[in-house]
């Protein structure tokens, strides 16, 4: 068997949020072993046979879409991928709150670095490591305009995790 991480792109839902507990029954229904949850913000830790990561994205893709009715888009990795990825981190985690990720279905072009720094603003850092990006903001994450260029037309399919998170899910997989 092999971990694991599954992130959900959004849990809002035409009415009201995707519960971590239906996420977790559904993951059960497909076969999916060990199902845990990190935060109430679409984190999924499973173990299954070993395949391919997409075939699991399109599984949890397509049984997502019928139980609530909406395509949501969402990037599987590996435990031991998820654990390099931890470790990738170019900005340490004395400030986590400043810190976060987008996770990319596909691997993002250094290049999208140039589209993307027009949006930083004095004291913001953006980085590709492995693929995804990386952002360590000044002040408050919120007002930050990269955060708004951060659209699936521009990068693809992927999603964004604070810090906190990405951490939180390494230390679930350490207990693996």
């Amino acid at each position: 068997m092999t971990t694991y991480v599954a992130l959900l792109y959004s849990i809002i839902l035409p009415k009201g949020r995707l519960v971590m507990s239906d996420l977790k029954a559904m993951a059960t229904e497909l076969g999916l072993g060990d199902p845990r949850t990190l935060v109430a913000t679409g984190n999924l830790v499973f173990t299954a046979q070993k395949t391919t990561v997409a075939k699991l994205e399109t599984q949890l893709e397509d049984a997502l879409e019928k139980r609530v009715g909406k395509q949501i888009d969402i990037i599987v990795r590996t435990a031991a991928d998820w654990q390099k990825t931890v470790k990738a981190n170019p900005f340490g985690t004395d400030d986590p709150k400043s810190v976060a990720m987008r996770v990319q279905r596909d691997p993002l072009d250094r290049a999208i670095l140039d589209d993307l720094n027009r949006f930083a603003t004095h004291g913001e850092d953006l980085r590709i490591i492995d693929g995804d990006l990386w952002m360590r903001f000044a002040g408050n994450v919120s007002a930050s305009k990269v955060t708004g260029a951060l659209t699936k037309k521009r990068l693809g399919i992927g999603t964004t995790r604070a810090l906190s998170t990405v951490i939180g899910l390494g230390k679930m997989l350490e207990a693996v």
